[in-house]
Parts: structure tokens; C-alpha cells; sequence
């Protein structure tokens, strides 16, 4: 609750200084720019995936088999909210998230370590740390400091499962 809060909190300076959107982009689609507002509550996979912005979890409300062949988790590790690395990471994907939506990424983060959840059941991670998962529940990539929108897609469109992904888009 306090991570949606200050997710929230970032987000209302950032949306009041860009103004009103110009006439024809107010439809609900995505405006590069546009920080999406944080969601009140945790959607099951089993429903579609967000139009309007990225999807933020919190590591206790989901499970990590709910993402098996649905999407790809990108989990965000810190002991605390306030570390500088999480708060820098979450800024980052939220700077170009069409980018991630493309991509079936999932972000979820896990604040708590005392809470123990799944997530850091079965990943074991030490102080701050990113973990990009693929479709198939694998962990394809650990990162120890906040990375760019743009490092973590090209790292995805080089999974095996990517390639088919965009193999398949080329064809009719």
C-alpha cells in the first residue's frame, strides 16, 4: 500500500506539469510521456493484460506461477521502498513502458524481506537486485544495479521464446 502510494505521489507532479493532452490523444491510448496512473488493486492474469500502463505488483498479491506462459516477470528486489536503486529502477520503466507492454513484461516488486513471498522463496535475492524472467518461468537474467527501458528489451529480444514470438508476427 505505502509502494502504490508513493508511486502515486511521484506521479501527480510529473502529469500536472505536462498540462492538457493535445486534441485527438485523450482516446485512453498510450502518449509517450504519459506516466500511467498506479492501479488500486492487483489483477489476476487470468484477465488481459493492461491498455493504458504498465502493470506494478506487489510480490505478496501474486503468484509466480499466475505468469506461466502469460507474461514475462521483472522482479524488484530491495529491502526497503526508500532505496535509492528501487525508486531509480521503478522511475526508469515508467519513463517508456509501451516499450516493456510490447514484450508481456510484468514488474513486480517485493519491498519486504521479512514478508518472505514466493518470489523470494524461489529467487533468493540479496539487497537490491532485478530479475527478468522468461514466459516459461525461467530466470534468464539478474541484475545487481537499475537498468534502462531500453537494456532490459533488447536483453528480452534475445530469448529464444522472444524470437519465435517476433518470428510469428512477420507471417500472415
Amino acid at each position: 500500500m505505502k509502494l502504490k502510494r508513493l508511486i502515486f505521489l511521484m506521479a501527480v507532479p510529473l502529469l500536472a506539469a505536462m498540462g492538457p493532452k493535445p486534441q485527438g490523444e485523450a482516446d485512453g491510448r498510450f502518449v509517450r510521456g504519459e506516466v500511467p496512473a498506479a492501479t488500486s488493486e492487483a489483477k489476476p492474469m487470468s484477465r488481459s493484460l493492461p491498455e493504458g500502463g504498465l502493470d506494478v505488483l506487489e510480490a505478496a498479491e501474486v503468484d509466480p506461477a499466475e505468469f506461466i506462459w502469460q507474461a514475462r516477470p521483472l522482479v524488484v528486489f530491495a529491502d526497503t521502498a526508500a532505496d535509492p536503486d528501487f525508486t531509480a529502477q521503478l522511475a526508469q520503466l515508467r519513463r517508456d513502458p509501451a516499450s516493456l507492454l510490447i514484450r508481456d513484461v510484468v514488474v513486480i516488486t517485493d519491498t519486504n524481506p521479512a514478508g518472505n513471498s514466493a518470489w523470494r522463496r524461489q529467487l533468493r535475492p540479496e539487497g537490491f537486485s532485478v530479475v527478468l524472467m522468461d514466459k516459461d518461468g525461467q530466470v534468464k537474467s539478474r541484475l545487481p544495479s537499475p537498468r534502462s527501458v531500453r537494456e532490459i528489451s533488447r536483453a528480452i529480444d534475445k530469448f529464444p521464446l522472444r524470437r519465435r514470438e517476433i518470428g510469428r508476427a512477420a507471417l500472415p
